[in-house]
């Protein structure tokens, strides 16, 4: 793994207005190329940067400049080098356990069913609702005829976006990160960004945040897990690191990947009780960051809410702007399949 990392960055759309109760939305056209950005998206517009290149596989992973040759951030295109992500099930219902199902078309309008495996899977699936409260990191299955398929439960109505993460299989092909909307029907409630702390807690681990994000210059981020007040030191790997990190930009969810400064088996990385990671903010504003990290073989995710560059108001609900309490917040929002 490369010690200088690089980050992928996505944005997306900003969320539709919600009613006290949320209806399904209507059906997306897997053939359809995704909305336009709005105009809000285009004044903040992110460039985009690759992953850091490591890969279990050894290929080298996302180019880096993230396989895109223009200012237009990976994940608000449904549609892009001629592939395109189509949702079969577009909709769910909030509460439910689901299953949730698509397929990624290849320039032929077939769908793809050759992957260049990166981090040891062939397709990450992140899902992140506008609010930034629920947070699930997936790896589905695929079938033989292309089609990607996982359980999902989400606890809450509203609109979430999806993110395909995956390299296909084709000589010169570099990342491609592929997003859409996904409507999650049920009552909705607005809720509030958990303001900025130095500590979370999650299922009893202790994590702790020094460092921070920079608009447009790298710093580092050092995460620092314990347990009952004692240092973990026996971190496990996880999808060949000991912790992965994604950063998401609140109000339009650009999104940062980042994979930490060293890996399991190269002589120098400890196996915590510190996970460090290189990463540059695409602007200031409020980021929500998710530390995926394993221990006793169970994969957890801690969340913090940070400020990159400048003040914002990070913890405020959207419907009457009224702060939430900065306390250590305890974050068990995190799916995790292998």
């Amino acid at each position: 793994m490369n010690t200088g990392v690089k980050i992928t960055v996505f944005a997306a759309a900003l969320a539709a207005t919600f009613g006290t109760a949320y209806g399904a939305g209507a059906a997306i056209d897997p053939a359809a190329p995704d909305r336009p950005p709005t105009a809000h998206a285009a004044h903040d517009r992110p460039t985009p940067v690759g992953h850091d290149g490591h890969d279990g596989d050894g290929d080298g992973g996302h180019g880096g400049d993230g396989g895109h040759a223009d200012t237009t951030p990976a994940g608000l295109q449904i549609s892009e080098a001629g592939y395109t992500l189509g949702l079969g099930t577009p909709r769910l219902t909030a509460g439910e356990k689901s299953e949730l199902r698509f397929v990624i078309r290849g320039q032929d309008g077939r769908p793809l069913t050759s992957y260049r495996r990166e981090h040891g899977k062939e397709l990450h699936l992140i899902l992140a609702s506008r609010d930034l409260v629920t947070y699930r990191h997936l790896h589905p299955t695929r079938a033989a005829d292309g089609t990607w398929s996982t359980p999902v439960d989400l606890p809450a109505a509203g609109t979430y976006r999806v993110f395909a993460d995956f390299t296909p299989d084709v000589e010169g092909a570099t990342g491609l990160t592929l997003g859409a909307d996904l409507a999650v029907s049920g009552a909705y409630k607005a809720a509030a960004l958990p303001r900025p702390a130095a500590t979370t807690t999650v299922d009893g681990y202790t994590v702790t945040l020094n460092g921070g994000l920079r608009p447009g210059g790298a710093g580092e981020l050092t995460l620092a897990v314990s347990r009952h007040g004692r240092p973990v030191t026996d971190l496990e790997p996880y999808l060949g690191a000991y912790g992965h990190l994604v950063a998401l930009r609140s109000g339009d969810l650009a999104y940062l990947h980042v994979h930490p400064n060293g890996e399991p088996g190269d002589g120098t990385t400890e196996p915590g009780p510190e996970i460090s990671f290189t990463a540059t903010a695409p602007s200031a504003g409020t980021y929500r960051l998710f530390l995926d990290f394993k221990h006793h073989g169970t994969v957890r995710t801690a969340a913090f809410t940070v400020h990159a560059g400048g003040t914002a108001d990070a913890g405020r609900t959207p419907a009457s702007g009224t702060p939430k309490p900065a306390a250590g917040e305890e974050h068990t929002g995190g799916d995790h399949q292998h």
